[in-house]
């Protein structure tokens, strides 16, 4: 009886690690950096944001649960190489550098890197920026950028893009390159702040994925090209960024 008893032990617990595994294999993590407002942002405490919500409608296509974690920038790429993360969405530029490590999906959104000043300021144009003292999110295309084009003695690395705003709040920095749109939210939220009307370059924003996981990829790249087509990413797009 004994015996019985334990065999049955034996194969619900089997039964129950086989439903955790399937469970496990149902979860789509997403790694992204939730200070890029419109793309991931927090809401009380709920990402939320275009990737957060194109992330959903992925995961939701091709039958898994998405899991959203908030890590820092700089750790999503090696994060998605390492697997410990599913894919990386985070307003992510795709570049020759990262496509040596990872894999893009297509791209569902254009980016701008724009250049935030203080009102008044002697910056009037990009041949301005010479000899001036540059604040950037770390490990951002503005980061890479700006220390290719003016050293990196002129550019000042900041973990969050509100710190880099707020060191150009206090004076000491002269101006910030970051993405257009959190751009527009950061000068909203700071009287005293203007946008370049020059842009500094433009890019395209993918969902990053494993060299290895090619199955995950076309899943994934499939669903958001079917979202694409028939409108979804725009009306989420739209409903963040107004037409302008």
């Amino acid at each position: 009886m004994k015996k019985v008893l334990c065999l049955i032990a034996a194969m619900s617990m089997a039964l129950s690690m086989a439903a955790c595994g399937e469970k496990a294999d149902d979860k789509l993590t997403m790694a992204t950096n939730a200070t890029f407002p419109p793309y991931e942002f927090y809401e009380n405490e709920t990402i939320v944001g275009i990737d957060a919500e194109i992330a959903a409608k992925i995961a939701e296509k091709i039958g898994m649960e998405l899991e959203i974690v908030d890590t820092e920038f700089g750790s999503i790429i090696a994060g998605v190489q390492s697997g410990k993360y599913d894919m990386g969405m985070a307003g992510l530029t795709v570049t020759d550098e990262r496509k040596e490590s990872v894999n893009f999906t297509a791209s569902y959104a254009t980016g701008i890197q724009s250049i935030i000043v203080p009102e008044g300021s002697a910056i009037k144009s990009l041949d301005d920026l010479a000899g001036k003292k540059i604040g950037v999110q770390q490990d951002t295309t503005g980061h890479i950028y700006a220390a290719d084009e003016f050293g990196d003695d002129m550019v000042s690395p900041y973990n969050k893009g509100t710190d880099a705003v707020a060191a150009l709040v206090a004076g000491k920095v002269d101006c910030v390159i970051i993405d257009n749109q959190p751009a527009k939210s950061f000068v909203a939220a700071n009287e005293g702040l203007a946008i370049l009307d020059t842009d500094y370059a433009v890019e395209d924003y993918a969902i990053c994925v494993a060299k290895e996981n090619t199955e995950l990829l076309e899943k994934v790249n499939a669903a958001l090209e079917e979202l694409i087509a028939d409108g979804t990413v725009q009306t989420i797009i739209d409903k963040y960024i107004s037409a302008e």
